[in-house]
């Protein structure tokens, strides 16, 4: 918390309150794209989720094209070919098949054996069975309700319940989005997958905890002293962290990607992609949506306070507020200053923040009323 009367000067000055509506418009589409997908498309589940065989062999110069030709001309159009290189240069042909039928499997070891040209003996066969995908898959929805039961019961202790709901929305959004990505790609879906998936959902609840906590130091300023409302407030505190939020998330990314180019693309190992692109995909979304989808809905629910939405009635009728200025003053932080009335909840200037305006007093730029010059009375000061 920072010393009372401090100014905190943020680096940008963007109206958050425009880019909400923008940000929220956008979000709506993307859900719908998403949900289309998933009922359209579905996901491309792993052989681990839908049972199966998995067949592989060491191979040389093996072109996928080549293998996916093979396998339709054996009637195996829906087997997945994937060729993996180890660190030391040398490759392996494994194909996925979901059905673990004898025939399937004959077939499958006849294509990979004719195309990685080795002997029927060095193909391996793994069978999958569907059970543990299932089972893999419930313990990862176990998981995910605890977590929000969880998140949503440390929110409404530390911050407060409306906070609480505006963060689980957005871990919604974050995971109906990622999932419609993987249905408009067609990324297949591994236990990586899920795993990746899960450690997301927890950095995208840890960025929307910072904004709140700034969005919840600025809640004393919000009041007729200082004519700032409630989303002008928010804005203001957005500005505040939106840099550090961006530089987080580009942090994070850097190094996942790196698994992806140096990892996947020049050392070979395709399996890493299984781990590394939904950690992409999440971090990106995640930090969109904190910014663009956690914090407007706590806007939106807190202005249907009573209290609040009399003061942007007030405001409006009055001219308006301070507008979305990137000056803001911080609050002392004192556990009286946040259950005062919308109308008082900023201490007067002589506690370190600004005045109440009289009559005639206009705020300047960030909130702040100018003090009024002293009248000099014209009578000579007596010596």
């Amino acid at each position: 918390m920072s010393a009372v009367g401090r100014r905190l000067v943020a680096r940008t000055n963007i109206d958050f309150q425009v880019w909400w509506r923008r940000g929220l418009a956008l979000s709506a589409v993307l859900l719908i794209i998403s949900v289309g997908a998933l009922v359209t498309r579905g996901l491309n589940l792993g052989v681990e989720f839908t049972g199966g065989v998995a067949v592989s062999a060491p191979a040389t110069d093996v072109s996928i094209d080549e293998v996916r030709s093979e396998l339709s001309a054996a009637g195996l159009a829906s087997a997945r070919p994937q060729v993996i290189t180890d660190s030391s240069g040398g490759q392996t042909l494994r194909v996925q098949a979901t059905a673990d039928d004898d025939q399937t499997e004959a077939q499958l070891r006849s294509v990979v054996a004719s195309v990685a040209g080795v002997d029927a003996s060095e193909v391996s066969v793994t069978a999958v069975s569907a059970s543990w995908g299932a089972d893999v898959t419930r313990q990862a929805l176990r998981a995910l309700l605890f977590f929000l039961a969880a998140i949503l019961l440390y929110l409404t202790i530390r911050l407060e319940f409306r906070m609480a709901v505006g963060a689980i929305i957005a871990t919604v959004h974050d995971i109906v989005i990622t999932m419609g990505v993987y249905a408009v790609f067609q990324f297949e879906v591994s236990p990586g997958t899920v795993v990746a998936f899960l450690m997301v959902l927890g950095y995208s609840i840890y960025d929307t905890v910072v904004i709140y906590d700034k969005v919840k130091e600025g809640e004393p300023l919000v009041g007729i002293s200082n004519r700032l409302t409630y989303a002008e407030m928010a804005s203001r505190s957005m500005n505040l962290v939106l840099v550090r939020s961006i530089n987080t998330s580009i942090t994070s990314l850097l190094p996942v990607l790196s698994l992806i180019v140096v990892g996947s693309w020049v050392l070979g190992a395709v399996t890493l992609n299984q781990f590394a692109l939904p950690l992409v995909v999440g971090l990106v979304v995640g930090t969109y949506s904190s910014i663009m989808v956690a914090t407007p809905m706590v806007v939106w629910l807190k202005e249907r306070e009573p209290r609040y939405r009399q003061l942007r009635e007030r405001l409006n009728a009055s001219g308006g507020g301070a507008g979305s200025a990137a000056v803001v003053t911080a609050p002392a932080g004192s556990a009286g200053s946040a259950g005062r009335e919308a109308g008082d909840s900023t201490p007067r200037a002589a506690e370190g923040r600004p005045a109440a305006a009289g009559r005639g007093d206009r705020p300047a730029p960030g909130g702040v009323i100018p003090p009024r010059p002293r009248k000099r009375s014209g009578k000579p000061r007596k010596r």
